[in-house]
């Protein structure tokens, strides 16, 4: 049972992304356009494929976390602190974004399990138990049940999605006849930002520093990035195939996303989503306030201590705000479609970053160089920027 030591970061990189933003996200998906946007999730799943690698390959070569490499790669001082302040403004704005839509999603499973349509202090309820364990710092065994419960979920919706028969014809149409359409275009950005984490990307990097010692092991990390990574956007794939069941075209609350999941769970199916946007929310709304402050940890060079008042304002301040944001009276869903919507908006920033990076003999040796990643990474940049550009003028 070898290979099982060499199981980690890609594990839960991909636990990281099955939050309730994906959850939510990939049953409107199906539920409001039925097969026709399984394109985006593959896309989705493939960028994050390539991104990640890029990152953990960075982080395995370097000995160092990739804010780590940028802090101190740019020699220029006026640079240097450009890029700094743009990674440090993208993830604190993505991060809170992202934070609302966690808290969100954990909210909306507490009232679906409670039969409460209203979400109202609840909030406050999810953000009291993630200060608790952030501040502790004990946060690893609340996580891992937490994390367990979501893959069970998983499994459950991989075989819903076959036990709903989907249409073949029609799933085919879905992968190779892309639709992006003013009706849509919100939500397949949506699907992107769920999947391709920004702060993911930071937190690959140091992972596999701290997994492995040895560049010898790049190989073993690919793969297990890849398997991990892909088994989760198989896992996407099945909740928009499940949602695609039940076509409707109204879907504004959690009752709506629960008629996904009753061709197999008939009533049962509102509490079985309610645990799982439950698990998903509160295991993602202590990770991304942590992940946000480690990367303003590496950026600025503070010291190791999660003690640090400065560590701990960082996340606080993601946590706070999200848990206002989730208060406010504004659809939930419409929460977490914006979170996800932003997220997207940062990914040709960050594509951008680590292609430059990847790129310099200064940090990674040519023979750790791969030509057709750069190919792949150059075709991210561009498709994720065309998406953002066409999302931007959308909305102004």
């Amino acid at each position: 049972m070898k290979w099982l030591r060499d199981i980690g970061p890609g594990v839960l990189i991909a636990a990281a992304f099955i939050g309730p933003g994906t959850v939510t996200l990939c049953t409107i998906a199906g539920a409001s356009f039925g097969y026709s946007l399984i394109w985006a999730i593959i896309l989705s799943t493939f960028s994050t494929i390539v991104l990640q690698e890029m990152s953990l390959r960075i982080g395995l070569v370097t000995r160092m976390n990739l804010a780590e490499v940028i802090r101190t790669s740019i020699k220029s001082k006026i640079l240097n602190r450009f890029i700094i302040l743009l990674i440090i403004s993208s993830i604190l704005i993505g991060n809170t974004a992202y934070e609302a839509g966690n808290i969100t999603g954990a909210s909306l499973g507490i009232s679906a399990i409670i039969n409460y349509e209203s979400i109202n202090y609840i909030p406050v309820f999810i953000g009291l138990i993630a200060f608790v364990i952030l501040y502790q710092g004990d946060y690893k065994i609340l996580e891992r049940s937490l994390v367990s419960l979501v893959i069970m979920m998983s499994i459950s919706f991989f075989i819903t999605a076959i036990m709903t028969k989907p249409d073949i014809t029609d799933l085919l149409k879905g992968i190779f006849r892309p639709q992006v359409n003013s009706s849509n275009l919100i939500v397949v950005l949506g699907l992107i930002g769920t999947t391709v984490v920004p702060y993911n990307i930071f937190l690959h990097s140091s992972l596999v520093s701290e997994k492995w010692n040895s560049i010898d092991k790049l190989k073993v990390a690919r793969i297990e990035s890849f398997i991990s990574i892909f088994l989760g956007g198989l896992v996407s794939l099945s909740i928009i195939i499940t949602a695609a069941s039940v076509y409707n075209q109204n879907v504004t609350g959690v009752i709506d996303l629960a008629r996904g999941l009753e061709p197999l769970y008939g009533k049962f199916a509102i509490y079985f989503l309610g645990l799982g946007l439950f698990a998903s929310g509160i295991t993602s709304s202590i990770t991304a306030p942590l992940a946000a402050a480690y990367v303003a940890k590496s950026c600025f060079g503070w010291n190791n201590s999660l003690k640090n008042n400065r560590f701990r304002f960082v996340w606080f301040f993601i946590l706070i705000t999200g848990v206002i944001i989730s208060m406010i009276e504004i659809n939930p869903i419409e929460i977490i479609k914006f979170a996800q919507f932003s997220n997207s908006l940062l990914l040709p920033i960050i594509a951008i970053v680590l292609l430059w990076l990847i790129n310099d003999e200064n940090i990674i040796k040519k023979k750790f160089n791969y030509k057709y990643q750069n190919i792949f990474g150059f075709f991210i940049i561009i498709i994720s920027l065309l998406l953002a550009i066409k999302g931007l003028t959308s909305i102004l």
